[in-house]
């Protein structure tokens, strides 16, 4: 196993830091353990920070202009991929998570290595935009750090950060088009190059029916479309999913709840206004995930979150296009051991990058038992425990949020407020009407028939007297979609509200 590369000086030994961290957080999500994820994490950060050496290297001995390359975190997270996928040609393909495994024989993954106007359009816009404004574009949109934070890490005036940011998606944009343009088309996509350009600039713009149609079935305009459309709120997900790939909406999202860490583990808000707007953009992180999952009719979860769409057209073609292979866990009892939001400590939620169709079913879920992973894992023990009779007073009060919902799937959360103090959690509920969970971050899940039970990941046990919980997840279902009953903490009933 290769060393970490050493800082050249403090301000490289900072950048490390920072990348470090999203690096170690997406080999979580590629791996099927923790001590695989820091293996491939190690690699592939050797192998990011000497290819960004060489190419600065390369730089300084050449005329002044460098060949197109992703900035410092993008880059190291393709490198997480590159070195998955020889891992998977070298015979170490069982150190990784089995749904990766699958996308990796793709010809998804081939997109991303192959010609390269054949190449995802967000990949392509990204890397030929100068490196400091792909950087700010990165870390604003994809890392969801504070503006302030950004403008500072990035040179620039806090005051003037906001009309940069603007500008800089206004260039993405137009590297986005270019590319578009560029790539080899049939006649049917080539006459609808200008009128996508023309309704995605626009944020009130009615997409045309045989467009919307188009999109559904046209994975590159889809993409394409994702990228061109800048309001909406679906960037975010254009950017991780165009650049990184099978996993990029799940990374998205640890991102985000890494950065609300952050951001609680501060100063109070009231201290500073600017650390106060950004709790709230990530409260508003929820409008995202509707725009990211309300038509699920395109080929494309990108294409979701252009909401080109509208909610009631093609539903019956959610079921293909360029995002990432997450079946649903069919009749195993248990799912993959969860991960973390930050690194280290590592979390136990097992996300996956998005929802997939509820007729699919994953041999994969059942691997735990061969898990060298030693997180906890909800048990059969704690199912029946939150089964089990009524406890003679509430303790515990708990919410459920049907987040959004779609033909075949939907995304909920659970947000348990606790009268006593935890030191370890699992939260049990019943459905009603036949629902599987495919995902769920910020817990581990274990599904018996209908009964479900969310176990606590290592970075959230612990809970405060009056304190809350929270997870969330994806699942499937089918002809009806109630919220489910008898959701009970450690096996203790709880009020619902």
């Amino acid at each position: 196993m290769p060393d970490l590369p050493t800082p050249k000086d403090d301000a490289e030994a900072a950048l490390f830091s920072e990348c470090w961290d999203a690096v170690l957080s997406y080999a979580d999500l590629c791996t099927s353990g923790s001590t695989a994820a820091h293996q491939l994490a190690r690699e592939a950060f050797a192998l990011g920070i000497r290819e960004a050496r060489a190419a600065e290297d390369g730089s300084r001995r050449g005329t002044g202009r460098r060949a197109p390359r992703l900035p410092r975190i993008p880059l190291l997270l393709t490198a997480v991929r590159t070195t998955a996928a020889a891992w998977e040609a070298q015979g170490q393909g069982h150190k990784l998570d089995p749904d990766l495994r699958l996308w990796l024989n793709s010809d998804k993954a081939a997109r991303y290595t192959g010609p390269p106007l054949r190449r995802p359009i967000a990949l392509r816009g990204l890397r030929d935009m100068q490196e400091p404004d792909a950087a700010l574009l990165w870390l604003a949109e994809v890392e969801a750090l504070p503006l302030r934070a950004v403008a500072r890490r990035q040179g620039l005036d806090p005051a003037a950060a906001a009309q940069e940011l603007d500008e800089v998606r206004g260039l993405f944009r137009d590297r986005c088009h270019r590319n578009h343009l560029d790539t080899p088309m049939d006649a049917e996509c080539r006459s609808y190059v200008r009128l996508l350009d023309a309704v995605t600039r626009s944020p009130v713009a009615d997409t045309p029916g045989d467009l919307s149609r188009h999109l559904a079935t046209c994975q590159e305009c889809a993409e394409a479309a994702a990228c061109l459309r800048l309001h909406g709120g679906g960037l975010p997900a254009a950017l991780a999913q165009g650049v990184i790939g099978w996993g990029g909406l799940a990374y998205l999202e640890r991102r985000r709840r890494a950065a609300e860490v952050r951001l609680g583990a501060g100063r109070p808000a009231a201290a500073d206004p600017d650390a106060e707007a950004a709790k709230a953009a990530a409260g508003r992180a929820r409008l995202l995930r509707h725009g990211l999952l309300a038509g699920a009719a395109l080929i494309s979860l990108i294409a979701l979150a252009v909401t080109l769409l509208p909610s009631g057209d093609g539903g019956d073609s959610a079921k293909g296009g360029p995002t990432d292979p997450s079946p649903v866990a069919g009749d195993v009892s248990a799912a993959p051991p969860a991960r973390g939001t930050t690194s280290p400590p590592r979390s136990t939620a097992p996300e996956r990058s998005a929802p997939a169709p509820a007729h699919r079913t994953s041999p994969a879920t059942a691997r735990d038992e061969d898990r060298p992973d030693p997180e906890p894992q909800g048990t059969s023990e704690a199912t029946a425990a939150g089964a089990g009779g009524t406890p003679e007073e509430a303790v515990c009060s708990a919410h459920y949020d049907l987040v959004n919902q779609w033909p075949d799937g939907f995304q909920a959360t659970i947000t348990v407020t606790t009268a006593e103090a935890l030191d370890h959690w699992s939260v049990a509920w019943t459905f009603r009407d036949g629902q599987r969970v495919t995902q769920m971050w910020d817990a581990s899940v274990a599904q018996n028939g209908s009964r479900v039970t969310a176990t606590a990941a290592d970075y959230n046990r612990t809970v405060a007297p009056d304190g809350t919980l929270s997870f969330g997840f994806l699942a499937s279902w089918q002809d009806h979609n109630t919220e489910p009953r008898d959701i009970a903490l450690n096996g203790r009933a709880c009020s619902l509200t």
